[in-house]
């Protein structure tokens, strides 16, 4: 079984949804009559954003505003999500930096690991056994075709979306049979807000527009091949040959390009 159908009772769980790929996979899940629950930090940001897909899609929509960097936060937000009946579970919360290991800030690499790597791994051995005692679910998990090879001056990000892309794809074969399918998100470049917390604006400036793809192509090819039962979705031409040159090119390669590129972000 794939994707459940869409009744009142049933929920879609979705994490970073305030802005960019978030936001839009909470609209597609809606515009197919999910019911949903919104999770980020701008509390501001939810309401606006569950008003506005209620009115629209005529659809149950909940907020959780929730740091989920924080352990406290994030088992609290975990109990009360167990409680009801969780359809399907949209990993996407996280944050990328640029530069030297050696000099960015300790504390922000340590927050970026506990929220792209923890907090899902937290998130989904919380919620994924009520989803399997159902023998029903779907679990998308946002990696990155950055988790497909080491990045000098991108090594925390990297490293975080290599644990995540693996994560999703174990899961994808772990989970076959069982009524809970988990697929895996890995785009490439995408529009959103997350370059302006990331510095990814200089990448924005030298890359053509056709390289990049919106959240909301970003996120209905996931919703889509979530539903499908795929196993992995790579959104947008930029993205496949990313993906591909990631898993095949050398390292030897790989490595001084990638080193100049991630370090001209500094």
């Amino acid at each position: 079984m794939s994707l459940p159908d869409a009744t009142p009772n049933s929920r879609i769980v979705v994490t970073g949804a305030s802005s960019g790929i978030g936001e839009a996979l909470a609209e597609s899940f809606a515009r197919r009559g999910y019911s949903l629950t919104l999770v980020a930090r701008r509390k501001d940001r939810l309401c606006a954003l569950a008003e506005r897909l209620a009115s629209t899609y005529i659809v149950q929509v909940d907020v959780e505003p929730c740091d989920l960097a924080n352990a406290v936060e994030r088992t609290a937000l975990i109990a009360r999500l167990s409680a009801g009946d969780v359809s399907g579970l949209c990993l996407n919360a996280g944050f990328a930096t640029y530069g030297g290991l050696l000099t960015l800030d300790p504390d922000r690499e340590r927050e970026q690991v506990e929220l792209n790597v923890v907090a899902v791994h937290h998130l989904l051995i919380g919620l994924l056994p009520g989803m399997a005692a159902r023998s029903s679910g779907v679990v998308l998990v946002t990696g990155s075709t950055a988790g497909n090879q080491p990045s000098p001056n991108n090594a925390t990000y990297a490293a975080s979306k290599a644990f995540a892309n693996t994560l999703a794809e174990s899961l994808h074969g772990e989970l076959a049979g069982s009524g809970v399918t988990c697929t895996l998100l890995a785009p490439g470049p995408v529009r959103t807000e997350f370059a302006a917390v990331s510095n990814l604006g200089a990448i924005e400036r030298r890359l053509p527009g056709f390289a990049w793809v919106t959240p909301e192509v970003a996120a209905e090819a996931a919703v889509r091949g979530a539903a499908k039962g795929q196993r992995r979705v790579v959104p947008g031409t930029t993205a496949k040959l990313q993906d591909l040159g990631g898993k095949y090119t050398p390292r030897s390669i790989l490595n001084p390009i990638l080193r100049t590129a991630y370090g001209d972000l500094r």
